[in-house]
């Protein structure tokens, strides 16, 4: 029987309720890693956690997914994320996705700006500090371990408008901008100490991402419309799979995902 790729693996996945986050999920628990899932909305966690069982059940017996629900921009609820799986799968967590966050239709003259602090908060400040937290016990588990025998991974979830502004959705792009300037920075403190940081910018995902953030119906529909067909979660969650299965000694830094017919952004 063949080993999977990440069996030796524990993997934190947050905003894991929906879209790119549960197809993340499901992607490297196939792969074989233990994963734990977070996200506000527990009782959606239920339901991936049966998915993921579902999806394994030719694996190994043992448990493979664990919720460890909360708002992940919360310095507490971050503890409890990267200690729970340690403690019911008996290893640290060595490869976490930092995808929680929420989008924001318009620009920096006509978007709500009664949520723009709590957008930073979501997709800044909370990736900062799981970022932050991650890195640190990252950089400590690899100085303990035999490298590059083992890998470790922080994936950041940014967005091509992070990297090609568009005036429709520059709040929501400025703080995807940020994160990938953050991840950047990150991936040179803690490449060296054998840890890879990889930012993942997707184009546009048909998800419920769209929706939440209150993009018009209608006027977006007609943007996939053209570009169809569009990414999916699952596109997404295939190419992280490939990047994190690499051996430890492999770095891919940063990967740019389109729709073949998206011109812009």
């Amino acid at each position: 029987m063949i080993t999977p790729p990440l069996s030796s693996r524990i993997a934190l996945i947050t905003g894991a309720s929906a879209g790119i986050g549960q197809a993340v999920a499901c992607e490297l628990a196939t792969m074989g890693a233990r994963v734990a899932v977070n996200a506000r909305r527990e009782g959606r966690l239920v339901g991936v956690i049966q998915e993921i069982a579902d999806r394994c059940r030719e694996q190994s017996g043992d448990e493979r997914a664990i919720a460890v629900p909360g708002d992940a921009s919360d310095e507490s609820v971050i503890r409890s994320m990267l200690d729970e799986p340690e403690a019911r799968f008996g290893k640290p967590v060595d490869l976490v996705v930092v995808n929680a966050g929420r989008g924001l239709a318009g620009s920096v003259l006509t978007s709500d700006i009664a949520q723009w602090e709590e957008m930073i908060r979501i997709n800044y400040i909370g990736a900062a500090r799981l970022i932050r937290e991650a890195g640190n016990r990252l950089a400590a588990l690899q100085a303990k371990r035999e490298w590059p025998k083992h890998a470790a991974d922080i994936v950041v979830i940014g967005s091509t408008v992070g990297r090609h502004i568009s005036p429709f959705s520059s709040m929501y792009g400025s703080t995807k901008f940020a994160i990938g300037s953050l991840a950047e920075a990150a991936r040179r403190e803690l490449g060296p100490k054998g840890v890879r940081v990889t930012l993942i910018e997707p184009g546009i995902v048909r998800s419920e991402f769209q929706g939440v953030a209150g993009y018009d119906e209608k006027s977006f529909g007609e943007l996939m419309d053209r570009f169809a067909p569009v990414l999916t979660p699952e596109d997404v969650a295939r190419t992280i799979g490939f990047i994190v299965k690499q051996p430890a000694g492999v770095h891919v830094c940063d990967a740019l995902i389109r729709p073949t017919k998206q011109d812009y952004p």
